[in-house]
């Protein structure tokens, strides 16, 4: 059934857009192919267009335009019950007077298998979870953590080609959610279903899926593996959505190549960067540089780009010191010092010169 060698599109978003009122669109002109065997994660603020597009992958909401087809097939005009789709919701959506053995039979029974049949689908898919020893217990009797395993468990239980998955952790403290995230990567590792996973959560998205694609105004303003996402952010949005993010601006006065020399609009001074999304010289741009990437200048630095700064605030997080500075104008910039034996020490009050590379920098759009 999870059969992932077909490398053409199983799930195809085409033109698809949504309104609620005929006026606004919360969906705009989508266009995206999701692989089999695919983790595919919707990422963005609220009221991106993300849950929308879940819920009308699902059926429970139907596109204005546009076609959506599972398996080259469209399915715009089936109802939800036949789609064949497993789900998984962040509230579980369990049935209370149920146990859960019976939670996950009532969809095999939906579908008219037999006791036999039925029960062994049930022990795998909760042996799948590890939770084998709870089928005669209502949900009631569970925690938050043993519930969501159970959610997933039934939304896996039929053996569907496509789990759906909306923010299903977020009820969850921080460490069990850490540890779902890694369970259900592993349980789509073995299984190799099609997983579409909704979340404003940027770790999980990172640390789960083979491809997140981030939304933002009813749009997709990236797709792309969650390394290609982290380092490469194509627009300022996605730099500034993803990860924690020094932004410098300024206005471009050379373009050399893949290189271009950037005015900074406040407290003067020349940066180098990367040309990613720029129009010319002379236009507005954004420089994105990630924290871990600048470092402590010595006095006889070759970087790029070495600017004086001062330590404004120091907070201690175990593996590292988050230092905020003033530099260049900017009393928010971030820089990452690990924290090591070897490593300086630095105070507040300390003027330091920072320095980065080039091809860390990227000029992107000035928005």
């Amino acid at each position: 059934m999870f059969d992932v060698r077909d490398d053409t599109a199983f799930v195809r978003f085409d033109r698809v857009q949504k309104s609620y009122d005929g006026v606004s669109l919360v969906v705009k002109d989508l266009n995206l192919d999701i692989a089999r065997g695919e983790f595919m994660t919707m990422l963005g603020p609220s009221g991106s267009g993300k849950t929308t597009c879940l819920m009308m992958l699902a059926g429970f909401e139907t596109a204005t335009s546009g076609d959506i087809l599972l398996g080259g097939k469209p399915i715009n005009n089936i109802p939800p019950h036949k789609r064949g789709i497993g789900m998984v919701f962040q509230n579980y959506a369990l049935f209370p007077h149920m146990t859960v053995g019976e939670n996950l039979s009532f969809p095999l029974e939906v579908r008219g298998l037999g006791r036999s049949d039925r029960e062994a689908k049930v022990k795998r898919a909760l042996d799948m979870v590890q939770m084998g020893a709870f089928a005669g217990r209502r949900p009631a009797q569970l925690s938050g953590g043993q519930q969501q395993r159970i959610a997933l468990a039934r939304a896996l239980v039929f053996e569907p080609d496509l789990v759906l998955m909306d923010e299903p952790l977020g009820a969850l403290d921080k460490n069990l959610r850490e540890r779902m995230q890694y369970e259900i990567k592993h349980i789509h590792e073995s299984l190799g279903v099609t997983v579409v996973y909704v979340t404003h959560d940027q770790t999980e998205a990172l640390t789960m899926s083979d491809k997140v694609a981030v939304f933002d105004d009813g749009k997709i303003q990236q797709l792309a593996p969650p390394d290609i996402l982290y380092e490469e952010p194509s627009n300022a949005f996605v730099a500034a959505f993803i990860g924690e993010n020094n932004t410098l601006r300024g206005q471009v006065v050379r373009i050399e190549g893949d290189v271009c020399t950037v005015k900074l609009s406040e407290g003067g001074g020349e940066v180098k960067a990367l040309r990613v999304n720029v129009e010319g010289e002379g236009a507005q741009t954004t420089l994105s540089l990630r924290p871990e990437r600048v470092m402590i200048a010595g006095g006889d630095s070759h970087m790029d780009n070495v600017f004086d700064a001062q330590v404004q605030e120091l907070i201690y997080l175990g593996d590292h010191i988050r230092v905020r500075v003033q530099v260049a104008g900017n009393d928010e910039f971030i820089v990452k010092v690990p924290n090591s034996s070897s490593g300086r020490k630095v105070r507040v009050g300390d003027a330091l010169r920072l320095g980065w590379a080039m091809q860390d920098c990227r000029a992107l759009d000035p928005s």
